[in-house]
């Protein structure tokens, strides 16, 4: 497979990248935080792929990127009052909220009950979410590698494994979200992040 890099910010460029993705394809894009390599979250196969171009065990869920937060119950069967309050105050932003998952959305995702949910804060993850609707996305990087900034480095780690990569220059972050477990009666930081605990717990707090 030959690894394709087109710079991000030209529309023919952007619609090549959701018919990349409707035919099943991996398209790496830069984000808030990295930049994520997305499929289809409603496709098993493609998810599969996922996996495999990372070489990321099977049992390790991938998240799921959205437009927006009126997309939740797309993808969550249970929102609590917890992850609403987070989801208003955080989204779109660095943070991935770990909730109930339906069970329409494939096992290849989550083989567990739940699923972690990010809205990401940049323009042109907005709009590629915005015109595919929602997309399983992991860190465009071999598992266990550093994560990638720069299209150059998606590339040095991904050539042949992926289709795509929409180069929209250096990600602005640079650190992958805080992840918050929003299932269980008090929050729990799953993976520390930009948005730190203090912030977090601060957060619910306040009326």
């Amino acid at each position: 497979m030959k690894t394709v890099v087109l710079p991000a910010y030209e529309l023919e460029k952007l619609s090549h990248a959701l018919q990349v993705l409707k035919d099943g394809g991996l398209v790496a894009f830069p984000t808030d935080t990295v930049y994520g390599l997305g499929a289809m979250a409603f496709n098993p196969q493609a998810i599969v792929r996922l996996y495999q171009a990372k070489g990321r065990s099977s049992d390790n869920p991938i998240p799921v990127l959205i437009a927006s937060a009126t997309e939740l119950t797309r993808i969550a069967l249970k929102i609590s009052p917890m992850a609403c309050q987070l989801a208003a105050r955080f989204w779109p932003g660095p943070v991935t909220l770990v909730v109930w998952r339906r069970l329409s959305l494939p096992k290849e995702i989550s083989a567990t009950p739940t699923v972690g949910i990010r809205v990401p804060d940049h323009a042109l993850a907005q709009a590629l979410l915005t015109a595919a609707g929602p997309l399983a996305v992991t860190s465009a990087n071999r598992s266990n590698q550093p994560t990638s900034c720069t299209a150059a480095q998606v590339l040095d780690g991904l050539d042949g494994r992926i289709d795509l990569i929409l180069d929209g220059g250096k990600t602005p972050g640079g650190e992958p979200s805080t992840v918050v477990d929003c299932t269980q009666a008090i929050p729990q930081i799953l993976r520390p992040g930009p948005i730190r605990e203090q912030e977090i717990l601060e957060s619910l707090t306040k009326t």
